[in-house]
């Protein structure tokens, strides 16, 4: 059943060229299982040390995602990772117009998972910007290595209840040793946020499928940063502060370590083998909140 709540650099001149190639070779392919297996979607990073930049909810064409943008290319990352949501609706036009000349500059090192906004124009905006970027249509969800850790990128638009085709793979992906691997996608499963209250119980059939084998859950959706204690050993992280309006909070939320909604932000990575150093920073270069997570073994 369906559950969803409804290191190169791209430059600026490079917009115009793009927005035609959006518009054309749509397909909706990846749909509910991961593609046929070649190349890797995203390349992986072998080197013992790596930087990687996660963010959502900031393709709104607003000065705020075009700052939160430039100072995540500023710091030369290996990947970035998009976590959804290209306003208002994730049209190929949404794309060229507010995506491209704040976020698009990283399209050729970014790894995406899709948001709720882009979702219903998944085959005309999604699908051609990334095939124009990767060379090759996004699978829903995929897996690449960074500096020993296993990141999987995952689908909340599409079935993952238990014995779903998305499910199944990621029980796949989880088998080996170890639990060196972090996991994003759009919408979280635990929320202190007003707007989408409490997060997303639905979600629960991933987190479980995780339980054990990873160390971060990455999402987007509440446009915000916040940081929850371990579940299940897993500490989620939600880094929707990309650009849009922020949301309120409820700081009594059960769990909740840290949250900000007072200015723009990204999550930064530093990642090493058995080790991530976590921290979100504010626009403005500011730490607002950091940490680190061991691993055993390389997943």
């Amino acid at each position: 059943m369906r559950n969803p709540a409804s290191k190169g650099k791209r430059s600026l001149a490079a917009a115009a060229a793009l927005a035609a190639a959006v518009t054309v070779g749509a397909g909706p392919a990846g749909i509910g299982g991961a593609a046929v297996e070649r190349a890797p979607f995203i390349a992986p990073v072998d080197r013992a040390r790596a930087e990687v930049w996660a963010v959502g909810d900031g393709a709104d064409g607003s000065d705020e995602s075009i700052a939160v943008a430039r100072m995540i290319a500023g710091s030369d990352p290996d990947r970035f990772l998009y976590l959804g949501d290209v306003y208002p609706r994730g049209t190929a036009e949404d794309f060229a117009e507010r995506y491209e000349p704040s976020y698009g500059r990283l399209a050729a090192i970014t790894a995406p998972t899709i948001g709720n906004h882009e979702d219903d124009n998944r085959a005309v905006g999604y699908d051609p910007y990334w095939r124009a970027a990767h060379g090759r249509t996004p699978p829903s969800y995929y897996a690449f290595r960074v500096a020993g850790w296993k990141l999987i990128s995952l689908d909340s638009q599409i079935d993952y209840d238990p014995g779903s085709p998305q499910i199944e793979w990621l029980r796949r992906r989880l088998r080996g040793p170890g639990n060196c691997r972090i996991a994003f996608w759009h919408r979280p499963r635990f929320n202190a946020g007003t707007n989408h209250t409490g997060g997303d119980g639905s979600i629960a059939a991933l987190w479980d499928a995780l339980q054990g084998e990873a160390r971060l859950v990455i999402n987007g959706h509440e446009h915000n940063m916040q940081r929850q204690a371990p579940t299940q050993g897993i500490v989620q992280l939600i880094s929707g502060a990309g650009g849009d309006r922020q949301y309120g909070l409820d700081r009594s939320y059960p769990g909740l370590r840290f949250a900000a909604n007072s200015t723009p932000g990204a999550l930064r990575l530093r990642l090493a083998p058995r080790r991530a150093r976590f921290a979100f920073v504010a626009v403005d270069g500011r730490i607002l909140d950091s940490g680190t997570r061991h691993c055993k073994r390389r997943g």
